[in-house]
């Protein structure tokens, strides 16, 4: 589905699982590169951290050997981490930010929640937040995609596909939260493209309980429980003035209150 895909990280750890993840959304012949952004030009911080970074760019390339996926590893220094990332998507044409939610709202870090603002809302391509157990394993029952209209974004389809194809052709389900008096189809059954079978579901609620934004994280999480699935795709539709804004805060509720792993498309 994407021909480059960028992948900002800062810690080891993290790599293997994000190339892997990565994986499953590139195309054939696709590339990952892989970026850590040294938030300093001082010395001798700036030289200590460059040698340690050998520690993220090793298991890039071992991420990539192991899946057969061409994986260019980047060590960059700025103290304005989230400019770097922009630019370097925009000087390799980049086409997704696959990222994670970096610490919280207590963080004493300044760039944690910059890095996540500024990506989501400024990014010249589309930008894939994940949560951590998103990364952790491949059980995945159904994927389910909450949508405020009568079905969900096309992007948002097409990504579901790949990672249903990934996960050996299991189902979707679509969840249209609707306010009560408005039409629509009862529930039925379709099939992608690719032959991946997709059931259409409802959920009738009340215009307030719509309207009520800091909300939303808690009443998507609610109205999914009613089915059984096993991993959460959402995104941002401008069609649908009543959905999500995909913002730090919407994403770090979303994040803590979901009991699976969660995939939050901007784009």
């Amino acid at each position: 589905m994407y021909g480059r895909l960028l992948l900002p990280v800062s810690e080891p750890s993290l790599v293997e699982p994000m190339v892997r993840f990565a994986a499953k959304l590139l195309d054939t012949e696709g590339e990952i590169r892989v970026l850590h952004v040294i938030p300093t030009r001082t010395l001798p911080e700036l030289t200590r951290q460059w040698r340690e970074s050998v520690n993220l760019v090793v298991p890039a390339h071992e991420a990539g050997a192991a899946l057969d996926v061409r994986v260019d590893p980047e060590v960059r220094a700025s103290p304005d981490v989230a400019g770097e990332i922009l630019e370097r998507a925009e000087a390799h044409g980049i086409e997704g930010i696959v990222m994670t939610l970096r610490g919280d709202r207590r963080s004493h870090n300044p760039f944690f929640g910059h890095i996540a603002t500024s990506v989501l809302h400024h990014a010249p391509c589309d930008v894939i937040v994940v949560n951590r157990l998103a990364l952790a394993g491949d059980a995945a029952p159904r994927i389910l995609l909450p949508t405020f209209g009568e079905s969900p974004a096309p992007k948002l389809l097409r990504i579901a596909e790949e990672l249903s194809v990934a996960h050996h052709g299991i189902p979707i389900v679509t969840l249209a939260l609707a306010p009560r008096g408005q039409g629509g189809r009862g529930p039925s059954t379709s099939r992608t493209p690719r032959g991946v079978p997709v059931q259409h579901r409802r959920s009738i609620l009340s215009q307030a309980l719509l309207g009520a934004r800091r909300r939303l994280p808690e009443l998507i999480v609610q109205e999914a429980a009613r089915v059984r699935f096993g991993f959460l795709l959402i995104g941002e539709d401008a069609i649908h003035p009543e959905g999500p804004l995909l913002t730090r805060r919407f994403l770090e509720d979303l994040f803590r209150l979901a009991p699976c792993p969660v995939m939050a498309v901007r784009g």
